[in-house]
């Protein structure tokens, strides 16, 4: 069920630019004031920056016409009106949409344009930051009641709230069911992320984390312009983010509870129960005592139960506070970036659904050779490696800006494929770093600012008003932040997941920041230190579920 959810919320989070766009559009004429053609041509200003919000005053430009009059330039005749001469005024009768890509979105339904274009922003915003808030609830209560009731409660939430959008009668009903598929949208998404790593081990794990659920994530975002092409009107396009929710449901069956997470809550048989399943359907003997109580007293020690966790363990101790902070940010930037990215790529020249397309299909090598750095190559290795080519190309559309549109889009594609292999890793790497007790309340905290990149990420694109490369410049330097932060982190390659807070690695090399002001004590604190656990999860988990 998690890869289809994965490509359920590839279209789910992506159709936003599609639902939102803004088409090619001037001010509507009144069909009962009887212009001359030429005066219907005429009425709005040749300037670009103006012709979409303002219209010559039309009860001039009804007399001129009804006198027989014709618009002219600054030398005029008597027959001529000057267009210079005549006052400017608001588009009062509405506006004419161009239906070139579009027939019906949100924008053009609601006229979210001109006086009102802050709407379309604030709607992505209000999209995203649902996805903060579920983040930051459903991390919690999924530590809490467990991985599997909060994905399927997520889900629920998410296919209720997605038949709204399509029966919305307003903007403002429109952005309170928004704010609650955002709100499910991000809950699946971390919750079924975490679920496959505790269900897994080894090589399998990276597998699903590197490679297959964002394949499905992939081919769901390449369905988002097929889909938006086949259904130009934004409400039926709704109603096919309520399908592919729908479709997920019937695979809820197949997934079971993670069996790390049983065990932090003391439930030994349940976990039992499970791992024997998943071993009678490997057709894999499981061993005759599944659990060694030494080694779960270890793991799971009293001091740090689950019942006690909570996401105020993410800053208590230093180490976890400093590791804590050092995501917080990475997460941020580089979330910040690759929305930036997207939605930047829906204005670029050209067809809007192919140059969608491309960004999207980008991401399959991206993820392809992200799963082949997880499996051989050290996590901070592997994101300094991509995102340093992914800020790098996105520097370089600076001098093409404007000029060279086909080496743009090249550049724009090398750019998000360093990005989004170098999200890949951090996902995986995150996963890795905290312990069973709190992952899920981490992985959710770190996607929380994950959303609030997110939410940021549509005014990216209005910067191009201060500068065409403005926005290319934000979003390469929050890539480059993210991998000089990245560096002072701890590896986890090859290492065993830890399961008590106690287990966590130290930051490497992360007293040169702070040692300017700690003490000598603190900094020999800061050291590294190598836990040795063994996972109480036997390896049947490690084939076929």
């Amino acid at each position: 069920m998690g890869v289809y959810e994965k490509e359920e919320l590839g279209f789910t989070v992506l159709s936003v630019i599609f639902l939102l766009a803004t088409p090619s559009h001037e001010c509507s004429i009144p069909p009962n004031t009887n212009l001359s053609q030429e005066w219907i041509q005429a009425i709005t200003p040749a300037q670009v920056e103006q012709r979409s919000c303002r219209r010559y005053a039309l009860d001039l430009v009804v007399n001129a016409s009804r006198y027989g009059l014709k618009p002219g330039l600054v030398n005029t005749t008597g027959s001529e009106v000057s267009l210079q001469t005549l006052p400017l005024e608001e588009c009062n009768d509405g506006w004419r949409y161009s239906q070139q890509y579009y027939n019906s979105t949100v924008v053009t339904e609601f006229g979210m344009v001109c006086a009102d274009q802050w709407k379309q922003p604030l709607s992505s915003l209000i999209f995203f930051a649902g996805g903060l808030l579920g983040c930051f609830v459903c991390g919690q209560l999924s530590d809490r009641l467990g991985r599997r009731p909060v994905l399927l409660g997520s889900l629920l939430l998410q296919t209720v709230f997605s038949g709204g959008l399509a029966f919305a009668p307003s903007w403002p009903v429109f952005m309170a069911f928004f704010f609650m598929v955002g709100f499910g949208q991000a809950s699946c998404y971390i919750v079924a992320f975490v679920l496959g790593t505790e269900l897994l081990t080894g090589g399998t794990r990276v597998l699903f984390s590197a490679l297959g659920l964002p394949f499905c994530f992939v081919f769901g975002s390449m369905l988002s312009p097929y889909i938006a092409y086949v259904l130009p009107n934004w409400r039926h396009l709704s109603s096919a983010m309520v399908a592919s929710t729908i479709a997920c449901l019937p695979f809820w069956w197949m997934i079971p509870e993670s069996p790390r997470w049983l065990l932090s809550q003391g439930h030994k048989e349940d976990a039992e129960k499970i791992i024997l399943s998943i071993a009678l359907e490997n057709q894999v003997e499981a061993p005759a005592n599944i659990f060694c109580q030494d080694k779960l007293d270890k793991n799971f020690s009293a001091e740090k139960s689950v019942n006690s966790a909570s996401f105020f363990d993410l800053l208590r101790t230093r180490n976890v506070r400093h590791i804590t902070a050092l995501l917080w940010i990475c997460w941020l930037c580089v979330h910040l970036s690759y929305y930036g990215l997207s939605f930047i790529t829906s204005g670029l020249y050209g067809n809007p659904f192919l140059n969608y397309f491309l960004a999207s299909a980008i991401e399959l090598p991206a993820y392809l050779f992200s799963w082949l750095a997880a499996a051989r190559c050290p996590r901070r290795v592997a994101f300094v490696m991509f995102g340093v080519l992914g800020s790098v190309s996105l520097l370089l559309i600076v001098f093409t800006t404007n000029t060279y549109p086909k080496i743009t889009l090249s550049l724009v594609l090398l750019g998000k494929f360093g990005v989004l292999a170098g999200l890949s890793s951090m996902y995986i790497h995150t996963g890795e770093l905290f312990p069973t007790i709190i992952r899920n309340t981490a992985m959710s905290s770190c996607a929380m600012l994950g959303r609030v990149g997110a939410s940021l990420s549509p005014y990216i694109q209005h910067l191009d008003v201060v500068s065409p490369s403005l926005p290319w410049l934000v979003v390469a330097s929050l890539s480059l932040l993210s991998v000089l932060l990245l560096f002072f982190l701890p590896e986890t390659f090859k290492e065993p997941l830890p399961d008590a807070i106690e287990q966590m690695a130290k930051p490497h090399s992360f007293s040169l920041i702070f040692r300017c002001c700690s003490s000598s004590k603190e900094n020999t604190d800061r050291k590294l230190v190598s836990v040795s656990t063994v996972s109480p999860v036997p390896e049947v988990l490690s084939t076929r579920l």
